[in-house]
């Protein structure tokens, strides 16, 4: 027998270091490691002596000499080396036939039959060298290779084994069926001469060794299907070897006179024979094993490594006796490791081989509980083919012994089922079925015949159900049918069993389905019956329909026949039962899908048709699922076919539910109007926004226009009638689509050289203005729980809360951005104001942003709108309190905060805010005054309380300001008045001192703020006409008074009271290139601003556009202040937040870095985002 090689059998991986194959390792050898071989005499060829020369076919002469006939040889010998290579490789001669014609040519001359076999291996290679027959004489067998070596062409990297092309695709078989057929031509004989396989051996030997990829990758494939036919010649012989032996002893066995003895000496002769080739034989497979497959089985190339495996697996199941072992099994067990998917698929192909043959189980037992887990783990392999053959090696070993694979291991290929990859699935079924569905109890043999929930798949059914459910990814029945549809056909189709389980109630002592058990069931039995009538599987699961052949189109029919007859009379009784589960019904109503309706008619089923019409009306009238009324929509557009005659029978049981339908429509249309109103108005806004769109775009005259503005117009019109409608969700609409509206037909339209498009400008009118401010105090300042109630009446959770809040923004930034866009009256903006404290947490920073926005466009108008906001706080406290309030009350006290939060709204820098304060004073005076008290002079105007909230605005007047609003505020006073010292009277006492406290004194030492461009003036002392005498010259503030009387003002220049008069803006000088100097405590206000002598100039127009120190876009210069006497250093902090108030920075850097820290949410490119309709806008 052949001698195993000297490895131990107990498979330990850490003791073949020389052998054991790594997934890490690349197998590079090219340093000539494996040169390391154990050379026989079968190894070596060595140089012929006189006794070898003498075999020659030339009678055992010397063969002639002389050039004459070396030069005729060496032709002779290139012609046939090309006749053997061209004929192998064409493949159309009969094989057989080139090999007995090189035995032939070996008869008469081996030396030269044998130099023209060893240059078609080395063409083969696809080296262009030439063995000559003085090479072959006198070189040794490295020599003869290294001189090919160095003859080789390998600039291509292309040789027969790998080159493309429908000639070569072929050489490889034709090259390995050349190699077999002449072995087995030449195995009675030849092969046993010591001459021919040993030279072959040697050669393909070293050439396996080679640097050379073609040289080892065609040598190894050469010796390999060498070794496979030698394989197959010494199972020939053990096989003649057995029958000698019994032959002998039956001869032996007779009786003496009966015994041939010549017989038994032939026999035993025969037998010697038979032995001693045997052991040749062995000799030459273990010079091929150890000489190049334990060497090569761990090559640096996949290729190369994949031969050797797939064929010690032929070997190992051609021979079991000598080559299934441990020994041999060990290697494909190492090399499941490989980094090659190509390697790892030859591994599990090579054992499947093994397990399929139950005799070799118990061979196997060994390398099956060391490698099983390998081998399980490889279901899960990166390439699919692996996976594939490793389920499909799983299933082999299943079968051999179902103890060897724990639950563990089989759940693994379990899951397998549900992959994405058909393949795969498809093995994971058929495993999954050899486990739990092939197996059937004998006492199951008398039920055979039964059918229905008495059957013999009855129990195969629920166990998939089971399956299904425990695997708990419910959505993808249809991958699990799919997976067991070709090995499980015939229990997936047994649709009649699958129905009794349903409809029949179960057997004494049998356990009734679960409602869960049940819906799994029907979904399993819809994707079975969807799988019969389409024949694809799933979607993922396949590339696209495929053409069905005759056989499958006509198991195809025959399918949905029987679906038809079935579910024709089943259906309606299964909706029937399930009426009111959503889910199962709109599972079964798919069914009707996959029917062949004409069996309706042939099979006279119409009764059972209209049974099924009338179900689905019933189900349209419980359910409201959008699933199940889908589902009766499809049912009845297939059975809906023109082509059929049930169509007139269905039709008429359709329209008929249409119109029961349509009139349950009209009467609740009502219901339904509400969210037609919305859509309506969603999509007539679309249409305007596209025609202006249009009219942008491109040249239009001045009848679109005109169209387009009327259409606006009425538009505008509809949407305010709808702002007094019931439902609220049509109010929002028509609210958020007005403000976009207004937005982008305000006069922002003519931006950017757009003046054509100035007849759609539209402002609206005071109604509509109103009625917008009254929807976002109904609707936007409200409380919390009064829009937190859902339907049901209990309070919705915080992220409702979150949602509604912040639906209420939005509509709150939406109106805002028309007031900062002047699209509607600023002094809208009153009402909004005046929420800024109790709704500061909701709505803070909005309102906080629109106050600055405003004050940028207009001071005067945004601080008249200001007080407008208190004094009508100030009247809603006198309608709920009266007159006769408290004021301590925490409604006066919080109309006193908010007049402090929006007195801090306006800075430190009060000459820029200086004018709008004024006039902020100026209506608080007049309206304080403005009722006077029924009872007579002696008592307090009815609205004197609300000097006590004007207090809060005095601390930003400038002194000389100071003296001019109390000689206003004198006006309105009366001796009796000052006198007098009442509770009642304190709020005018409290103002007075407000406004007298500095305001005696002629004299300012710091001035509050300077012009944001960074300029400074450098202070110089005046020079006083008269002596040492300090003049400071004060300075008048003249305001227009905003009466019936409009030429009256503050103060008559006549007056003979002398007060400070202020003087014209002085020409600043530019110091952009000094360093500010502040100013010293010394330099008076007067030697900064040199004024006139004389005491009446004119005042100063604070309308007038120009470089004056009110320029809007000059930014303040932060210096040293003392705030008032309270210090109120957090006052200071919140005034900060507001763009009166900026960092001391050059006026373009300034703006950027705002626009980078703070957007500008009132830009108008905006307009056309979606912030008004959906994004919160701050």
């Amino acid at each position: 027998m052949i001698a195993a090689p000297e490895i131990p059998t107990d498979f330990n991986l850490l003791q073949e270091s020389e052998t054991h194959f790594s997934s890490d390792t690349d197998f590079e050898d090219i340093e000539g490691k494996n040169q390391k071989q154990g050379k026989g005499k079968t190894c070596k060829k060595g140089k012929k002596g006189p006794a070898e020369k003498g075999k020659s076919g030339n009678g055992g002469g010397k063969p002639p000499s002389g050039p004459n006939r070396m030069n005729g040889h060496h032709q002779q010998n290139g012609v046939e080396n090309m006749m053997l290579f061209e004929v192998v490789k064409m493949g159309k001669s009969a094989m057989q036939s080139v090999v007995d014609d090189w035995i032939e040519s070996y008869k008469h001359d081996r030396d030269i039959a044998l130099l023209d076999l060893i240059n078609f291996f080395i063409q083969c290679s696809g080296c262009k060298g030439v063995v000559t027959a003085e090479m072959f004489r006198h070189m040794q067998n490295s020599e003869i290779i290294r001189k090919m070596t160095e003859e080789f062409d390998e600039d291509s990297g292309d040789y027969p084994l790998t080159m493309a092309g429908p000639q070569w695709k072929k050489f490889k078989s034709s090259f390995c069926e050349f190699i077999g057929v002449l072995v087995r031509q030449c195995q009675y004989s030849i092969i046993y001469d010591e001459y021919m396989m040993d030279t072959v051996i040697s050669l393909l030997t070293g050439l396996s060794d080679s640097q050379v990829r073609a040289f080892r990758h065609t040598s190894t494939l050469a010796a390999m299907k060498l070794m496979t036919a030698l394989v197959n010649v010494a199972l020939n012989l053990s096989i003649n070897m057995d029958n000698t032996q019994r032959q002998y002893e039956a001869e032996r066995n007779k009786m003496i006179g009966k015994r041939a003895n010549e017989r038994l000496e032939l026999l035993l002769q025969k037998r010697k024979e038979l032995q001693e080739n045997q052991d040749e034989i062995e000799n030459m497979m273990n010079a091929i094993f150890k000489g190049v497959f334990v060497h090569r089985y761990r090559d640096a190339i996949a290729e190369i490594r994949a031969i050797c495996i797939e064929e010690i697996g032929i070997w190992m199941k051609m021979y079991s006796d000598a080559f299934l072992n441990d020994s041999y099994l060990k290697y494909v067990g190492w090399t499941m490791h490989d980094k090659q998917g190509e390697v790892r698929l030859k591994c599990l192909t090579a054992l499947q081989g093994l397990y399929y043959n139950k005799e070799l189980n118990s061979k196997l037992e060994l390398f099956t509980s060391r490698f099983k887990d390998r081998i399980v783990s490889m279901t899960l392999d990166k390439e699919y083919d692996v996976a594939v053959q490793a389920i499909k090696l799983l299933t082999l070993v299943l079968q051999s012994s179902e103890e060897v694979l724990t639950a563990e291991d089989c759940e693994n290929v379990y899951h397998l089922v549900y992959s994405a990859h058909r393949p795969v699935a498809v093995a994971a079924g058929e495993f999954l079925y050899k486990k739990l569905f092939s197996r059937r109890d004998p006492e199951e043999d008398g039920i055979m015949k039964r059918r229905g929930r008495q059957g013999p798949n009855a129990n195969l059914v629920k166990t998939l159900v089971f399956f299904f459910l425990e695997s708990e990814l419910h959505e993808h029945a249809a991958y699990l049918v799919d997976s067991m549809w070709d090995c499980a056909t015939e229990l997936l189709k047994d649709w009649e069993c699958m129905n009794s389980l349903l409809l029949e109630e179960p057997l004494s002592g049998e356990e009734a389905l679960t409602d869960r058990q049940e819906s799994a069931l029907i979904e399993i039995m819809l994707c079975t019956i969807r799988q019969a009538a389409e024949c694809h599987p799933p979607v993922g699961r396949g590339t696209g329909k495929r053409v069905l052949t005759a056989k499958e189109k006509k198991t195809q029919l025959d399918d949905r026949t029987k679906i038809t007859e079935l579910f024709a009379v089943a259906l309606p009784q299964l909706l029937a039962k399930y009426s009111v589960d959503a889910e199962k019904v709109t599972n079964l109503l798919q069914l009707p899908q996959y029917f062949d309706l004409e069996i309706y008619t042939t099979g006279r089923l119409e009764k059972h048709l209209d049974a099924l019409l009338r179900q689905i009306r019933n189900i349209v009238e419980k359910h409201t699922d959008t699933d199940v009324l889908e589902a009766c929509s499809k049912t009845y557009h297939a059975l809906c076919n023109e082509e059929f005659t049930i169509f007139n029978r269905v039709d008429i049981s359709r329209s008929q539910l249409i119109d029961e339908l349509a009139d349950k429509f009209n009467r609740l249309l009502e219901d339904f109007l509400q969210e037609i109103v919305i859509h309506a108005l969603q999509c007539t806004h679309y249409v305007i926004l596209w025609q202006l769109a249009k009219i942008t775009e491109s040249s239009s005259t001045k009848e679109d226009l005109l169209r387009l503005k009327k259409q606006m117009r009425v538009f505008c019109q509809i949407c305010q009638h709808y702002l007094t409608n019931v439902n609220t969700t049509v109010k929002e609409q028509a609210f958020t689509i007005l403000c976009d509206i207004l937005m982008i037909f305000s006069h922002q339209i003519m931006s950017g050289g757009r003046d054509m498009l100035e007849p759609l400008v539209y402002t609206p009118d005071s109604s509509l203005q109103s009625e917008l401010l009254s929807f976002i105090l109904d609707h936007v300042f409200i409380e919390q729980d009064d829009d937190s109630n859902s339907a049901d009446g209990q309070q919705e959770d915080e992220a409702s809360k979150i949602e509604a809040l912040h639906k209420r923004r939005n509509l709150l930034a939406a109106f805002c951005k028309l007031i900062v866009y002047t699209v509607v009256e600023m002094n809208t903006a009153a009402d909004i104001f005046k929420q800024y404290m109790k709704y500061y947490n909701d709505y803070g920073d909005i309102i906080k942003e629109t106050m600055s926005k405003t004050r940028q466009i207009d001071k005067i108008q945004c601080a008249k709108t200001l007080i407008l906001s208190l004094q009508q706080l100030f009247n809603e406290m006198i309608q709920e309190n009266g007159y006769n309030f408290d004021r301590s009350s925490s409604t006066f006290s919080g109309i006193k905060e908010l007049a402090r939060r929006f007195a801090l709204t306006f800075g430190l820098d009060q000459l820029k805010t200086r004018e709008a304060i004024a006039m902020l004073h100026k209506d608080g005076i007049e309206f304080a005054f403005k009722e006077p008290n029924p009872q007579g002079e002696s008592h307090p105007p009815l609205n004197l309380a609300f000097l006590d909230i004007l207090s809060e605005f005095s601390s930003k007047l400038l002194r000389q300001d100071k003296r001019t609003v109390y000689v206003y505020l004198e006006k309105f006073m009366t001796f009796q008045m000052s006198l007098r010292r009442e509770d009642v009277w304190l709020p005018l006492m409290s103002y007075r001192n407000s406004l007298l406290a500095g305001g005696d004194d002629d004299t300012m030492s710091v001035i509050s703020g300077m012009s944001s461009r960074g300029s400074t003036v450098r202070s110089k002392k005046s020079k006083p006409s008269t002596g040492k005498r300090k003049v400071v010259e004060g300075m008048q503030l003249a305001l227009p008074e905003e009466s019936s009387s409009s030429d009256s003002m503050w103060l008559s220049r006549e007056q003979t009271l002398h007060t400070p008069v202020m003087m014209q803006t002085p020409q600043l000088t530019s110091t952009i290139m000094r360093e500010p100097k502040r100013l010293r405590p010394e330099d008076s206000f007067m030697s900064v601003y040199p004024m006139q002598t004389e005491h009446h100039q004119t005042p100063l127009d604070y309308n007038r556009r120009g470089t004056s120190l009110m320029e809007d876009d000059e930014e303040p210069i932060v210096e040293d202040v003392m705030m008032s006497s309270e210090g109120r250093i957090e006052d200071l902090n919140e005034g900060m937040d507001f763009d009166t108030m900026d960092i001391d920075l050059p006026p373009s850097k300034n703006r950027r870095e705002r626009t980078e820290l703070k957007p500008d949410f009132f830009d108008p490119a905006s307009i056309m985002d979606e912030s008004v309709l959906g994004v919160s806008m701050f």
